[in-house]
């Protein structure tokens, strides 16, 4: 069974090089939001070419952080 920390919003960010403390989080989401409807999750400005790759993919595979890569889609977007 994979560790389910794997699957937080923290990890996430861990895994793109983001400060990942709850605060960093939401801060970041706050500063960021919200993207157009139109614009793919990972053509938004503010990431890193190597942070848009990798979110990219996770959803094109369906690998196993594309359920957190759709939460932070989601919560852009709001």
């Amino acid at each position: 069974m994979l560790d389910p920390e794997i699957h937080s919003m923290n990890s996430l960010f861990r895994q793109l090089g983001l400060p990942d403390s709850d605060e960093d989080v939401e801060g970041f989401i706050i500063r960021h939001r919200p993207i157009p409807r139109d614009l793919e999750l990972h053509e938004a400005s503010f990431w890193k070419k190597s942070q848009a790759d990798f979110l990219k993919q996770a959803l094109d595979d369906d690998a196993e952080w594309a359920e957190m890569v759709d939460e932070l889609d989601a919560r852009l977007r709001y």
